[in-house]
């Protein structure tokens, strides 16, 4: 027995007992009297003793296997730390960790008596106790979470105690503890989460200390905190973020934007609404106040936003106008100086702290444009389009570094079921193909039949003329529903000549003879019926230059895969001798359904506007014998139907020849003598000859068999 209260030395053998008595006042008398022997101890300046007491205390008493024996222990330092009074800064170590270990004992009581104890030593230590700081911090964010509520009072008022040294004191250490409060912010208790946006608030009411410089370290936390189930504790953390933001527009130039924003846009694509929005909020803010310095980030970016635009529901309309507003705010970032060459560095258009250089790169962003063209949204797919077309209206040399990867895809595009799309895909199309920025020559051997350049454009011309007719081609649908749109729409976008001078080149050669034959009667309408040709047909019509009656040739050999579109291109052009010649030539072709119904649309044709020159030329019978001649032919062709009706309605009005006076016949020719220079060199027997060459072609690829004549006399009676 003497052995154990000499181990206990100097508390004395009644002390030892009563603090490890059940009773707590038995506990606190002993707890009582080691604060007067303490103070004895300063007095007599009895450190060896002192440091023997806080041994004694700490290792026999409050890390005892004894229940009570610990609750003592955790008084008497309590008490200790009294009795020390200024002088417990030096024995804080001591006093500190035996306690702490008390924080993870299984007996509530215990745990609560530890909080009392840490409050009284940090109360009496006051700014001493920031050099423990960490440790605490750790042990309160457990203990936010207690389970028992004594112990979360407790913990509570032991916290509002940290939180006022911390605001009182100038030697608050901030750059340890942030790595501590990072680490503590993903936690997924919610009173946890709680604990660690008390604290972040405080720190960020005290004047002393600018918060916004560790913000890139915390912010991540914060948005997993703002995702808690919880509202109370969503609303603080939002509350929280809009001051951050108020503040960061405060002093926009002692933020450091770039760290953030790869947080920012990794919670722009978040699954939850308010995160997502927030997210989004602070990358349009960041768009205005870094400016320039957010472009490396842009194809980040564009990946958080462009899924954004195809939003419905009208509960993310916040979130759909945002993300507009930070795509229109990216372009604006973006301009002419952008297309230098890559060791080139475009200076950031701002001033003061943010002057950097910025190196514009677009590989990335193309790789995202590329993607998402392809998108299920028609207003995502719209959104990438106008990146597409700002991009190469801007920095027109980088894009087409990158043409080869977007260019599939704006011609697969083509495709689209919306209307808006296909418009603006062919205005970027018609960027690309007429920008002087493209390749005027293609390396590398041909692989399609060799086209003539068009004057004015790159190499991607040709090739989308080719990619064009492919995918025509490829989907008849397409072409019966879309082709006359998306031809009339690039003649508006481009030269209408220069689109149909290179589709002719294209179709003469092509082997493919059905779909050249459908693909030139669905130019031959847009060409006589739409009002963007209208100075196209004028120009056919007179065929007054070189340029016309060069065009006009063109047009002839493609057209004649299309036997009765190249009398209606006669017509458009006035030379009726060859369409006269060409119509008795019809006599050794195939007749059939559809030959029939071309004839049939002819005939509505020449009675619709377009024609009505041709018309009022039937008066001057006596010159235009051909012309009239050219008509009963077609006449002589179609079966009594209504275009039988009409034609021939047509033609008994035309005034009899033989009812003019002799006097007045006399031309004999039967035509208005050629007055156009140029047409006069045209080669009209070649022409002939490679109509008939290419009549020859479908009828050897055809080759009807006995069953299909009969089904074709068949629908030609129905007819």
């Amino acid at each position: 027995m003497s052995d154990k209260v000499q181990d206990f030395s100097p508390l004395t053998p009644n002390c030892a007992r009563a603090l490890s008595d059940k009773m707590y006042e038995k506990r606190k008398g002993a707890a009582l009297e080691i604060e007067r022997l303490v103070r004895d101890l300063i007095a007599n300046n009895s450190t060896e003793q002192i440091e023997r007491l806080l041994s004694v205390l700490g290792s026999e008493f409050a890390l005892s296997s004894n229940p009570n024996a610990r609750k003592g222990g955790l008084i008497a330092l309590a008490a200790m730390a009294i009795g020390l009074g200024k002088e417990s800064g030096a024995y804080l170590p001591q006093l500190i960790k035996p306690v702490i270990a008390c924080f993870s004992d299984p007996d509530s009581r215990t745990r609560y008596y530890a909080c009392e104890a840490l409050y009284n030593i940090v109360k009496i230590a006051r700014s001493a106790v920031l050099q423990h700081f960490n440790t605490i911090f750790n042990v309160l964010s457990k203990l936010a979470a207690d389970t028992d509520i004594n112990v979360k009072n407790g913990s509570e008022l032991l916290d509002r105690l940290m939180k006022d040294i911390v605001t009182e004191s100038s030697s608050f250490d901030l750059v340890a503890f942030v790595p501590v409060l990072r680490e503590r912010m993903y936690t997924t208790n919610s009173f946890a989460k709680q604990f660690v946006l008390s604290w972040i608030t405080t720190l960020a009411s005290v004047p002393d200390i600018n918060l916004l410089v560790y913000l890139p370290e915390i912010l991540d936390g914060m948005f997993h905190i703002l995702g808690d189930q919880n509202k109370e504790i969503r609303k603080m953390c939002e509350f929280c973020l809009v001051e951050f933001l108020k503040e960061i527009k405060t002093s926009p130039h002692s933020v450091d934007f770039a760290p953030m924003v790869n947080f920012l846009i990794t919670h722009s694509q978040s699954d939850d609404e308010l995160i997502q929005l927030t997210a989004i909020t602070w990358v349009g803010e960041f768009l205005n106040l870094a400016g320039r310095t957010m472009l490396p980030f842009a194809s980040g970016l564009l990946n958080a936003t462009l899924p954004c635009m195809a939003y419905e529901d009208p509960r993310r309309k916040d979130i759909k106008e945002a993300s507009k507003s930070v795509n229109q705010n990216l372009m604006r970032l973006i301009t002419k100086d952008d297309d230098k060459d890559d060791d080139e560095e475009t200076e950031a258009k701002t001033t003061g702290p943010l002057m950097v250089s910025v190196k514009f790169e677009i590989a990335a962003m193309v790789e995202v444009l590329t993607r998402y063209l392809n998108h299920e949204s028609m207003q995502t797919r719209i959104a990438v389009l106008k990146w597409i077309y700002h991009l190469h209206m801007k920095t027109p040399k980088k894009i087409f570094q990158h043409v080869e990867e977007v260019f599939p895809v704006l011609i697969s595009t083509l495709s689209d079921p919306s209307d808006e799309v296909v418009l603006l895909d062919l205005e970027v199309l018609a960027e690309i193909i007429s920008s002087p920025s493209g390749p005027k020559t293609s390396k590398g051997s041909p692989t399609k039949p060799e086209v003539k350049s068009v004057k004015g454009m790159n190499i991607y011309f040709t090739k989308f003329m080719f990619n064009l007719l492919k995918i025509f081609a490829s989907d008849q649908q397409l072409l019966d529903d879309r082709g006359s749109y998306i031809i009339r729409q690039l003649c508006l976008l481009l030269n209408a000549e220069d689109i149909y001078r290179t589709l002719s080149e294209i179709l003469v050669a092509s082997d493919d003879l059905k779909f050249a034959t459908n693909m030139v009667q669905t130019l031959n309408s847009i060409l006589l019926t739409a009002t963007e040709l209208f100075e196209l047909r004028n120009s056919l019509k007179d065929l007054k230059t070189e340029g016309s009656c060069s065009l006009f040739c063109w047009l002839y050999k493609s057209w004649c895969h299309s036997p009765v579109a190249t009398v209606s291109l006669c017509f458009l052009t006035q030379n009726y001798r060859h369409a006269c010649d060409l119509i008795f030539l019809f006599g050794d072709l195939e007749v059939t359904v559809d030959f029939l119904t071309e004839i049939d649309k002819l005939v509505q044709l020449i009675e619709s506007p377009i024609f009505t020159y041709l018309r009022l030329q039937l008066l001057d019978a006596e010159h235009n014998q051909y012309l009239i001649k050219s008509l009963y032919g077609l006449l002589m062709l179609l079966p009594q139907t209504t275009a039988f009706t009409t034609l021939n309605n047509r033609l008994s009005c035309v005034p009899n020849l033989q009812l003019l006076p002799k006097d007045q016949r006399k031309n004999t020719t039967g035509q208005v003598p050629e007055k156009r220079p140029h047409v006069k060199t045209i080669n009209w027997e070649n022409l002939l000859d490679h109509f008939k060459s290419t009549q020859e072609k479908h009828k050897q690829s055809k080759k009807p068999t006995q069953k299909l004549w009969e089904e074709q006399l068949q629908n030609m009676l129905k007819l």
